[in-house]
């Protein structure tokens, strides 16, 4: 029977949860229909779905890989208006695949999920909603991404500061910021495409540096009204541009990964970049990265550079020591008033689910499991947690290409090892430890050789404790294709069902 905290007559079930309506939800939920499988929900903890596209509004919001690849190969879209496209054409297009795939009905807004927990005799993920409702489900598919979670700095005095404040993610567009004084800590990818926008409208924007980007100029095109309208007429012709960018995104694997002499050429592209842009030998030196390029993420930005020449503008790199109710204070003492602080800071990529927000076999915690660090297998399955898969996973991040590529491979990994437990009539499923240590130890191995370790420079890349670097793939992305194409039964261990009633009590009621 269930378990009775739970309260089998308040019980809704489903045999698949999705958890997250980004890229990796939707895609999974979709490519679920078309395969003929219906029976799921998805659970998204905010009011509108999207991930981070639906949270992120800052303004200059864009993605930095090409419309067309940062797509679903199934669900080919011939109107991107440009190149690199921004955020509101991108929370259209998957706007556009949960309305027209019919996934609304599917779908639980506002509902975070708490208290995922494995029931061993039932064989079943069991968990709450935020709003107290019991759900069961056979399956369950964790597709937060790895950029959900913002991570603000840990600067002594930043919660008595009384101005507004201000994470990129949780961005307040009724803030009006003219004629501010601004503050921006960070330099990264959401800083670069922010300032520009910022910086014509605010009296004084300083901009807090802990270390310099790498910036290669972006190669933006607008498509006209007759390429889009070709591109509806023949497919083919977005299939062939497709390929084309995801051949020339995925050379840079070979400096990254396999012949870092080429990092030299990259790196005298971004300088020369960095030269033509910025006139003022002294800022042109503080902007000069010290270790490798690729080490970081490289970023993508013809405007950011140019900002930060007008005279309302004031680069920063002395380290902040704290913050106070009314500005910024340097190592230095110099105390700069601020009106606004605005957060640029990232996000937690790296991190764990909290503890007791998912517990597998034997009440093991996944936050104990992953003490030095998220792991899995092939990103998807990890040892303890039956029937848990991981979209966006460990490792299954990339520094050159789309990630839309890995989830697409991933969610063909998790079709395939569902369909396997529909073919042997086995109900559940779960990575043998040993065989997740060892794929794990290979691509540390691995990883150990690229630019991410070796390129001389502290990255969000790598787990604060550990050391490894659990967010990216090292190598050819195609080579993650090719290894996710199939499931392969040998790495895991199946189970039948534990009571000869489960198959009714999952074919009961439903969502």
């Amino acid at each position: 029977m269930m378990p009775p905290a739970l309260g089998m007559h308040l019980l809704r079930r489903c045999k698949i949860a999705i958890i997250g309506t980004g890229f990796a939800g939707l895609g999974m939920a979709i490519r679920l229909q078309q395969n003929a499988e219906h029976d799921f929900q998805l659970f998204e903890r905010e009011a509108g779905i999207g991930g981070t596209w639906y949270l992120n509004r800052y303004p200059g919001c864009a993605c930095d890989v090409p419309s067309h690849l940062y797509s679903f190969s199934f669900a080919p879209n011939s109107q991107w208006s440009q190149l690199f496209a921004p955020r509101e054409e991108i929370l259209a297009y998957l706007q556009g695949l949960w309305r027209d795939h019919g996934l609304a009905a599917k779908t639980q807004l506002n509902t975070e999920v708490n208290n995922l927990r494995w029931d061993e005799r039932e064989q079943l993920w069991t968990f709450r909603d935020q709003h107290g409702q019991a759900w069961a489900a056979q399956h369950v598919i964790a597709a937060m991404g790895g950029l959900s979670t913002p991570k603000p700095p840990d600067i002594p005095g930043l919660n008595s500061f009384t101005g507004r404040v201000m994470h990129t993610q949780l961005w307040d567009s009724q803030q009006d910021l003219r004629g501010q004084r601004v503050a921006v800590i960070g330099t990264g990818a959401s800083a670069i495409q922010l300032v520009p926008q910022l910086q014509p409208l605010v009296a004084q924007l300083d901009i807090y540096q802990r270390t310099p980007a790498w910036i290669m100029p972006k190669p933006q095109h607008q498509y006209s009204l007759e390429q889009r309208a070709l591109f509806e007429r023949k497919p083919g012709r977005m299939r062939v541009v497709r390929g084309i960018i995801y051949s020339l995104m995925e050379s840079r694997a070979l400096a990254y990964n396999h012949l870092p002499v080429l990092l030299h050429l990259m790196e005298e592209k971004a300088l020369a970049h960095l030269h033509q842009q910025v006139s003022d030998p002294a800022l042109r030196q503080r902007l000069t990265p010290d270790y490798r390029i690729g080490c970081k993420r490289v970023l993508l930005s013809n405007d950011f550079y140019p900002a930060l020449s007008q005279p309302n503008v004031q680069l920063l790199d002395q380290p902040i020591s704290s913050i106070n109710s009314d500005g910024v204070i340097d190592t230095l003492g110099q105390h700069r008033p601020v009106d606004t602080l605005i957060l640029a800071s990232g996000f937690d990529a790296g991190g764990v689910p909290p503890r007791g927000s998912i517990v597998g076999r034997n009440g093991q915690d996944l936050a104990d499991a992953w003490q030095q660090g998220p792991q899995a297998y092939k990103g998807t399955l990890t040892s303890g947690f039956p029937n848990l898969f991981l979209l966006s996973g460990p490792n299954t991040g990339l520094g050159h290409n789309s990630v839309v590529y890995m989830i697409e491979a991933q969610i063909n990994y998790v079709l395939s090892a569902l369909k396997t437990l529909q073919q042997t009539g086995m109900h559940s499923l779960e990575v043998k430890p040993e065989v997740e240590q060892a794929y794990n130890d290979r691509l540390q191995a691995r990883l150990a050789k690229t630019v991410w370790q070796q390129g001389g420079c502290a990255s969000w890349y790598k787990h604060p404790v550990s050391g490894r670097n659990v967010t990216l793939w090292p190598g050819f992305s195609w080579r993650f294709r090719r290894i996710t194409r199939e499931f392969d039964l040998a790495a895991c261990v199946l189970q039948p069902r534990s009571t000869p009633t489960q198959a009714a009590r999952l074919q009961g009621q439903t969502a």
